[in-house]
């Protein structure tokens, strides 16, 4: 029976990025298991496994807008290089989280100068294209 919203999934997949470089892969741990249609998972993965059926392989690529978006210049922004602890290593590449009165929140330092450090708090896989091979292991149906 082909997979449809609310019936329980596991598959194993591997992501990778259009130059080949792999980001992430289930296969080496357990299959990653959701719920179609809960939003769980981003919008062209969950659109590429619907219809399918378990034992189907799919090789899916996922534009940013069905991925996790495009980069917003709004979440790139600079903060004077004194305000970052003294035990934080000045890297480009260097992931740190911020606290403030909204909660907390994900960065990345992409640049070092010498009086200030610009952060991005996109996800890192914002504005990217992303391939996924999908093996569909198994399928629970929604209860009806």
């Amino acid at each position: 029976m082909p997979i449809g919203k609310g019936d329980t999934v596991r598959v194993h997949y591997t992501g990778r990025l259009a130059d080949g470089t792999e980001f992430d892969s289930s296969r080496e741990r357990e299959p990653l298991e959701f719920t179609l249609g809960k939003g769980m998972l981003i919008p062209g993965f969950e659109a590429a496994v619907e219809g399918h059926e378990p034992g189907d392989r799919v090789t899916v690529t996922i534009q940013p807008e069905d991925g996790y978006g495009a980069v917003d210049p709004e979440l790139v922004f600079t903060v004077a290089r004194a305000q970052v602890p003294d035990h934080i290593p000045l890297e480009a590449g260097t992931p740190l989280q911020l606290s403030n009165e909204q909660g907390q929140m994900d960065v990345t330092i992409t640049e070092v100068g010498p009086e200030e450090v610009t952060l991005d708090a996109n996800h890192p896989l914002a504005g990217k294209e992303l391939i996924f091979d999908i093996d569909i292991l198994d399928c629970k149906p929604a209860k009806k």
